[in-house]
């Protein structure tokens, strides 16, 4: 029981990081709101998971890499290389996804991130219309909305995450 509840929660987390993804794309700007509640149900996710399994393993190292992130992030955010809540919300993210999905988490930021990054330095690859329009005075301003990708990687690893934990992926022994 305690386990489903747990997923309801991480599936819970997807419309909000839609809306910090959207948010951050058309104004770049995170909500402290949505970092608060992402954190809520990643802490309570993580909780219902401890207590299931009776080790809070994951909680630990969701809290090291959490305060990990927010400590090599936090100079960037000085230099104004990085948004205030970019940093918060790569933060949350450990206790969002617990630390067996970060190795997936990771790899999909990184893939996103770089087509961010292509799509930013060569907006002129798109198709033409609004979008393009956008990007490139996205581009003129020297803004990235990082959101985005951190908010798209970990979508896809809740999805995966929600998938295999209904039997979706059920592995053959």
């Amino acid at each position: 029981m305690l386990l489903a509840v747990s997923i309801i929660l991480k599936a819970l987390a997807i419309p909000v990081l839609a809306r910090v993804g959207w948010t951050d794309f058309t104004t770049q700007k995170i909500s402290n709101g949505n970092v608060g509640v992402l954190l809520c149900l990643g802490l309570g996710s993580l909780q219902l998971m401890s207590v299931e399994s009776g080790s809070w393993w994951d909680m630990g190292m969701s809290t090291l890499a959490g305060l990990l992130l927010f400590v090599v992030l936090f100079p960037f955010w000085a230099l104004r290389k990085l948004g205030a809540g970019d940093v918060k919300l790569m933060a949350v993210m450990p206790f969002l996804i617990g630390g067996s999905g970060l190795a997936l988490f990771s790899i999909l930021l990184l893939v996103l991130a770089l087509a961010t990054a292509m799509v930013m330095k060569f907006p002129f690859m798109l198709p033409e219309g609004a979008f393009r329009v956008y990007i490139q005075h996205l581009d003129r301003k020297g803004v990235v909305p990082f959101g985005v990708p951190i908010a798209a990687a970990a979508i896809c690893t809740i999805a995966f995450q929600v998938a295999v934990s209904a039997g979706a992926f059920v592995m053959p022994v």
